[in-house]
């Protein structure tokens, strides 16, 4: 892992460059349903054009002023819409983290680094050290946070705040 960020810095590329390419998203898997239900936007047009429009936010503010427009125009949202800003939310906290997938589940979660690099190596194991235990880094380069997530929704909650704290730690 530091072989490849002092190859990465000697060919004159930053990691904040890579994680900024627009070519790569994460991908989010945490057993919950997101999507946006028939009987809550029933033309088929409208479902496609809120998720194309969701698929290009960008910052946190995006995705709550999309959620303030969805509640206007059909109004309360259904849990699986809820679940869907969050991933989104997540996905955007993921790119910021350096973390291109994360595998959630009622005991924790396993989430990959983009080309197996942390960001901030002497960051991320600062924070781990401070959770006392709860934080691993396997030998292939995935991180597993160690949680009792009983329901989808706690499992969103847990992975946005392990984002969140990851992404502020990334390049620091």
């Amino acid at each position: 892992m530091l072989e490849e960020a002092v190859a990465m810095a000697r060919e004159g590329v930053s990691l904040d460059d890579v994680l900024q390419d627009k070519d790569w998203s994460p991908t989010i898997n945490m057993g919950t349903s997101v999507l946006i239900p028939e009987d809550y936007v029933q033309d088929l047009g409208v479902r496609m054009s809120l998720y194309r429009r969701l698929s290009d936010l960008v910052e946190g503010d995006d995705v709550e002023n999309f959620a303030a427009e969805l509640i206007d125009r059909f109004g309360d949202l259904p849990d699986e819409v809820q679940n869907l800003l969050d991933i989104v939310s997540i996905k955007q906290l993921c790119k910021k983290a350096g973390i291109s997938s994360v595998e959630a589940g009622p005991k924790g979660a396993v989430m990959a680094f983009y080309n197996n690099t942390p960001p901030n190596v002497e960051g991320l194991m600062h924070w781990m050290t401070s959770k006392g235990g709860a934080l691993k880094l396997r030998p292939d380069q995935k991180l597993v946070a160690i949680r009792a997530w009983d329901t989808p929704m706690k499992r969103v909650k847990g992975v946005q705040v392990l984002m969140k704290e990851l992404s502020s730690i990334s390049f620091t």
